[in-house]
């Protein structure tokens, strides 16, 4: 059952919003039927770690404070398998 919904939008925002409905081939309601869906059940989802996962958690140490962790993860990596 649908519901009729009213808000108040920027008159800029809805123009721009209306073009990409058009350029992707839908409907402005339903390009907001979709973000509120995927909003609303994004928050109930939860993801499921297998005992595996989380038995490797904190294995690699990580120091993403540090300003080249990339680089150090790089280095880590080819020493490993060099």
């Amino acid at each position: 059952m649908n519901t009729k919904l009213t808000l108040n939008v920027n008159e800029s925002i809805v123009e721009e919003a209306k073009a990409y409905a058009k350029s992707h081939r839908t409907s402005l309601s339903k390009l907001v039927e979709n973000y509120l869906n995927i909003l609303t059940h994004k928050e109930k989802e939860q993801r499921i770690v297998t005992p595996i996962v989380e038995s490797l958690t904190g294995v690699i140490p990580s120091d993403t404070n540090s300003e080249n962790y990339k680089q150090e993860y790089y280095d880590y990596l080819q020493k490993k398998y060099s």
